[in-house]
């Protein structure tokens, strides 16, 4: 979940050509989801609330006939349309249903009713990396050098894939048990033709590559998968030192942005290694041609040169910080805004619906309780 935006939206009530649009955008979410899976949201005992976003949640769900548990997230499907989210959130389904690696948080299922879309996804009871960072958890070089080759290895898989994820940080980072990292939140990421760029720009803006904020000021012909090096970069060194190379916010300008990277060169701590410094420099380098961009340049280090690749990925390596696994290592809030804030909390999600079903058919004519509505549970 993130902790800083890129854009501000008002929200004013939409005129009636607008609100027609919105249910054409939510009957076609219904219709797309109604073929990914016959699983629905009976199938689950919703157990807590762990995270949430800006119209999105999280909850702790277990499946009811394998006992499996889950993470589940569950978006307003009026909100989602309301500001401009349908797009997105179809793409991130799409993406994500044809991923599968040890260092992504890969998906299972998806569903929606009458209010909400449902994904459910790996269960990774570590937390994220914002969480542990907002806890004062000191990572040691050789623990940041671990989730680097981690992430590279994620960062390979999502380029054979042609997918630039284009917000990787400490935010959207998942530690499991074990402490080894796992990569989500595919909202905006993008896929890319054979030779070509992206040019949309997207990201949180701390972590945002110049060459991004370059395409957004037209003076460079867009990006492509050496952006999320950078964001990695960034991430690394956050981990590190507790703060960011660069202090920019979310409001900052895009020209004062790039004005900073052109500026300000990052400091380097003494006690850090050598080869550390030189790893960061490298993915932090603002000439793209000469950044470490994919798995290959950073296997070619040789401050990687004593990694063992399969064992990496075959997550023998032991992380140097293992999660508690004693507590939820997430902000105990969220579940006491779900069972205190929320108007329509989702543990009271079936007897809330089955109350509108039985109100809504009392109301309605003879003429109208006979007519067969399409399938799909849209509305």
């Amino acid at each position: 979940m993130t902790d800083y935006t890129t854009t501000t939206t008002t929200y004013t009530s939409p005129p009636i050509g607008v609100c027609i649009v919105w249910h054409l955008a939510i009957r076609f979410v219904s219709n797309f989801l109604s073929f990914v899976s016959t699983v629905n949201f009976d199938h689950f005992q919703i157990l807590r609330a762990i995270g949430k976003g800006s119209f999105g949640k999280v909850c702790i769900v277990q499946k009811k006939d394998t006992k499996k548990m889950y993470a589940m997230k569950y978006m307003n499907k009026l909100k989602c349309v309301e500001r401009n989210e349908v797009r997105n959130v179809l793409k991130e389904l799409q993406i994500m249903q044809n991923l599968e690696h040890p260092f992504l948080v890969n998906f299972w299922y998806s569903f929606q009713d009458e209010e909400d879309m449902f994904m459910v996804v790996d269960l990774l009871l570590g937390g994220d990396l914002r969480y542990h960072l907002q806890q004062n958890v000191h990572y040691s070089e050789s623990t940041v050098k671990l989730y680097v080759c981690e992430l590279a290895l994620a960062l390979g898989y999502l380029r054979s894939k042609r997918i630039i994820h284009r917000d990787i940080k400490p935010d959207n980072i998942l530690l499991d048990e074990h402490g080894h990292v796992h990569l989500t939140d595919f909202n905006i990421a993008a896929i890319v033709k054979e030779d070509l760029k992206a040019t949309s720009i997207a990201g949180t803006k701390p972590y945002m590559a110049p060459e991004l904020f370059q395409s957004f000021e037209g003076s460079h012909p867009g990006y492509s998968f050496s952006v999320d090096w950078w964001s990695l970069g960034i991430t690394a060194y956050e981990l590190l030192r507790g703060q960011r190379p660069y202090v920019m916010r979310s409001s900052t300008a895009a020209n004062e942005i790039l004005q900073i990277f052109h500026k300000v060169h990052p400091s380097y701590p003494a006690a850090w290694s050598l080869e550390m410094k030189s790893l960061l420099r490298k993915l932090l380098c603002i000439d793209v041609q000469k950044r470490v961009s994919c798995l290959a340049d950073l296997q070619d280090l040789s401050y990687m040169s004593d990694v063992n690749w399969d064992a990496v990925l075959s997550k023998q390596l032991p992380p140097g910080f293992i999660p508690n696994k004693r507590r939820l290592n997430c902000d105990p809030t969220f579940e006491l805004e779900e069972m205190i804030l929320e108007s329509k909390p989702l543990h009271k999600k079936k007897k809330r619906l089955a109350r509108k079903t039985k109100d809504q058919a009392s109301e309605e004519s003879p003429q109208v309780r006979s007519h067969t509505f399409p399938s799909g549970n849209s509305i």
